[in-house]
C-alpha cells in the first residue's frame, strides 16, 4: 500500500500539463446555498458581490429564500446579482455544488442526491457516524473548511475566523465591564489619570494574538500566558512591541487572574478537549464583577465553571465573576465574517468552474486536497476515521484511479 501511495505522490508531481490538457475544460457550476439549520448560525458562504462574479463567470447561483437574512443580505441583494432565489429546499439539493457553513443534518444529507459535492464545516458535536454513513452511502464527495489550507499551509478558514473571535472577543468584555451589563462600570482602557483595565489572556495562537492587538489599542494592560515558548515569541515579533509575556506558571497566574478586570480563555487542543487552567478555585477568588470569556469553550473551556451559553443568553455568573461562554462568537458579527468566507470560497468555486471541475482543483491544489475528507463516499480524512473507527482509503490512490 506505501509503495502504490508514493507511486500515485509521484505521479502528481509530473509535470501536467499534457495530462490536464484534454481533461480541462470550463464547466458551467450549478450552486446551491441553503439556508442554514444549525442553531444561531448567522453566516453564510457567499456575498451577493461573490454571486455576481460567479455569475459573470457562467455560473449558475441558486439561494433558498432568507439564506442571508442573518447576515443582513436580502434576497433581493442577490436577485439583483444574478442569484435564482427559491423557497423549496429541496431544489437547492438538486444542485451539483452545496456550499453552507454548519455541518450537514441528517435531513439535509437526506435531501442529497447521489454524487454531489458538498462544501460545509464539519463540527465534531454536529457531526456523528450517522451523518458520515449516510453521506458515503450516496457516494458524496465532501470538504471541510477545518481543513481547508492556503499556499502558505496555513489553515485559511481557521485563521480568519480566529482573527474575529479574537477581536470581537475583546469588544464584548468592554460591553460585559460596563454599567449597561451589571458589570464593574469600567471603560476599557481607561482614561488620562485613570488606570487601565487590566486583562489577562490564555492562549498566543491567533485568538490570542488578535486579542491583545485590540486590547493594547484601547489602551488595556495586557499579560499572555501560553504554555508554548515559542507561541509567546511569535506572539511578540507579530505585534511588533513588548508586552507581558509569560510562560504558564500556576502561581504567577492565579496571582494575575485574581488581581484582573477579564480574563480571556483561547487554548485549544490538536485534538480532543482544551486543557483546563483555570480551577474553580480560582474563580471564586476572583474580584466581583470581572469577565470570563471562554472561546475554547467548544473544545470544553479553559475555566473549571465553564457552562455553554448561547446569542440569546450569552452570560451566567458563578461566584459573582461573568461568564460568556458562546461556542459560536463569529456568528456575532456574522456580516463581517461572511466577508471574510467569502473571500476564500469564491476563488475555489471559480477554479473548479475554470479547470474543469473539482478534482483537477484537488489535483492541483494541496490546500484543497487537504480539506477532502469523503471522495466519491470514501472517507480519507486519517482524524474522522480514527475517531469513528474506521479506515481511511488514500485520497491521493483514487485521484491517480480516476483520472
Amino acid at each position: 500500500m506505501t509503495e502504490l501511495s508514493n507511486l500515485a505522490r509521484q505521479a502528481m508531481m509530473q509535470p501536467q500539463e499534457a495530462m490536464l490538457e484534454t481533461g480541462k475544460k470550463k464547466n458551467s457550476l450549478l450552486i446551491g446555498i441553503p439556508k442554514e439549520l444549525s442553531f444561531q448560525e448567522n453566516r453564510i458562504a457567499l456575498t451577493p458581490l461573490s454571486v455576481a462574479l460567479l455569475v459573470e463567470n457562467g455560473h449558475q447561483i441558486m439561494l433558498e429564500s432568507g439564506a442571508g437574512n442573518g447576515a443582513n443580505f436580502l434576497d433581493h441583494h442577490y436577485s439583483e446579482q444574478g442569484a435564482i432565489i427559491v423557497h423549496e429546499k429541496e431544489r437547492i439539493y438538486a444542485c451539483d455544488i452545496i456550499v453552507k457553513i454548519g455541518a450537514p443534518t441528517l435531513e439535509e444529507i437526506a435531501l442529497m442526491k447521489t454524487g454531489q459535492v458538498l462544501f460545509s464545516s464539519q463540527q465534531p458535536s454536529l457531526f456523528g457516524i450517522e451523518h458520515l454513513k449516510a453521506m458515503m452511502k450516496k457516494k458524496i464527495t465532501a470538504l471541510s473548511y477545518e481543513y481547508l489550507r492556503d499556499e502558505d499551509n496555513i489553515l485559511t478558514v481557521v485563521r480568519a475566523m480566529s482573527e474575529i473571535v479574537g477581536a470581537t472577543s475583546i469588544l464584548i468584555a468592554a460591553e460585559y465591564l460596563s454599567n449597561v451589563f451589571e458589570g464593574k462600570g469600567l471603560m476599557l482602557g481607561g482614561v488620562t489619570g485613570v488606570p487601565p483595565t487590566e486583562i489577562v489572556i490564555i492562549g498566543a495562537g491567533t485568538v490570542g494574538e488578535y486579542a491583545t492587538r485590540t486590547a493594547l489599542a484601547l489602551g488595556a494592560q495586557v499579560k499572555v500566558f501560553d504554555s508554548s515558548l515559542y507561541r509567546l515569541r511569535r506572539l511578540q515579533n507579530n505585534l511588533g512591541s513588548k508586552v507581558f509575556t509569560s510562560v504558564i506558571q500556576p502561581i504567577v497566574l492565579q496571582k494575575a487572574v485574581l488581581s484582573c478586570d477579564v480574563v480571556i480563555g483561547a487554548m485549544r487542543a490538536t485534538n480532543g478537549r482544551s486543557p483546563c487552567i483555570i480551577t474553580e478555585e480560582t474563580v471564586s477568588k476572583m474580584k466581583p464583577n470581572s469577565v470570563l470569556i471562554d472561546v475554547s469553550i467548544d473544545q470544553g473551556g479553559c475555566f473549571e465553571t465553564s457552562e455553554i451559553t448561547n446569542h440569546d443568553r450569552p452570560v451566567f455568573r458563578n461566584y459573582d465573576v461573568i461568564h460568556y461562554c458562546v461556542p459560536n462568537i463569529a456568528s456575532r458579527v456574522a456580516r463581517t465574517a461572511t466577508y471574510a468566507l467569502t473571500n476564500i470560497f469564491a476563488p475555489i468555486l471559480l477554479d473548479i468552474g475554470e479547470q474543469g471541475g473539482l478534482l483537477n482543483v484537488i489535483w492541483n491544489k494541496t490546500g484543497v486536497r487537504n480539506a477532502i475528507y469523503l471522495y466519491q463516499g470514501q472517507l480519507t480524512n486519517k482524524d474522522m476515521a480514527n475517531k469513528f473507527n474506521l479506515t481511511p482509503k488514500d485520497l491521493e490512490l483514487l485521484i491517480v484511479s480516476n483520472r
